[in-house]
């Protein structure tokens, strides 16, 4: 057996650039991936089945294609193989939480699924399978900070992020990335002006605050208990900075050190909301 965590993603800041003429927005995102997923656990079998477990579990249990099958299917396709793998599911993030559950699984099931059939992929075929199955799953697939830009194919080194900790709350809601880019109103935002380093999560913090999300004023709009979750970030002690993921409804603090930002998830945990502290994903 073979397992693979598929790593909550972070949109530390989110740009939305314009907009194509397919409708499709053109984003300028910084990600890191928290030390916090789900888990793939892949076998051989003589035919392709799928489990789900794990607190969120259930959210999926009657989807008709999930996307970790998909992701299987289209590996075999373009390997020319037929799909046989017996592949379960540990279900730890919330679903439709602006943290990439979704697509962080459809890249766990690429990389996984390769291994275990002793695949050759090259780097760009892949990355092609991952766009397919989603404008997040490049980056995921890629799993370790990046900027992204495009619709999510266009992925760049970013300077290495600095130590610091993350608080992940979710305040037990899930929004509809569809409804958050149709809610989002006004102009559209200048590229991220990142620098050469950062020296310290203090630094990093910096940056941030002169840059943002554009979807999370939409998201609020919405799912105004997003706000309760970003004032609670705020005012626990250490906190750099707080802000949305993505299109939410996750939000996350930054902070100096892992043992803050599990101090603050420690004292946020309120009933019906996922809440973790930690770090960075190795």
């Amino acid at each position: 057996m073979l397992q693979d965590l598929a790593p909550a993603k972070v949109n530390l800041a989110l740009h939305v650039l314009g907009r194509r003429a397919d409708g499709y927005h053109l984003l300028d995102s910084l990600v890191a991936f928290a030390a916090v997923g789900d888990m793939l656990s892949v076998e051989a079998s003589d035919r392709l089945t799928l489990r789900i477990t794990g607190p969120f579990g259930a959210a999926l249990a009657n989807e008709p294609d999930n996307l970790v099958l998909r992701a299987a299917r289209k590996l075999a396709q373009e390997a020319g193989i037929v799909p046989l793998a017996r592949l379960t599911l540990d279900k730890r993030l919330p679903i439709a939480s602006g943290i990439g559950g979704g697509s962080a699984d459809a890249a766990a099931a690429l990389r996984a699924l390769a291994r275990l059939w002793q695949l050759d992929i090259p780097p760009a075929d892949m990355a092609r399978l991952a766009l397919g199955l989603g404008a997040d799953v490049p980056v995921c697939l890629r799993n370790r900070p990046a900027r992204m830009g495009g619709v999510g194919e266009v992925l760049s080194d970013v300077p290495a992020l600095p130590h610091c900790g993350l608080a992940l709350v979710n305040p037990g809601v899930a929004v509809s990335t569809p409804e958050v880019f149709r809610a989002r109103a006004g102009e559209f935002s200048a590229p991220l002006a990142l620098p050469d380093a950062w020296p310290d999560a203090a630094a990093l913090a910096e940056t941030l605050a002169g840059a943002g999300n554009d979807l999370e004023l939409p998201a609020l709009s919405l799912r105004p208990v997003i706000g309760t979750a970003l004032a609670a970030l705020r005012a626990s002690p250490g906190c750099l900075m707080a802000r949305m993921s993505g299109s939410g409804a996750t939000c996350y603090g930054l902070f100096a050190s892992e043992t803050e930002a599990l101090g603050a998830a420690a004292s946020i945990a309120t009933p019906g909301w996922w809440v973790w502290g930690g770090g960075l994903s190795a």
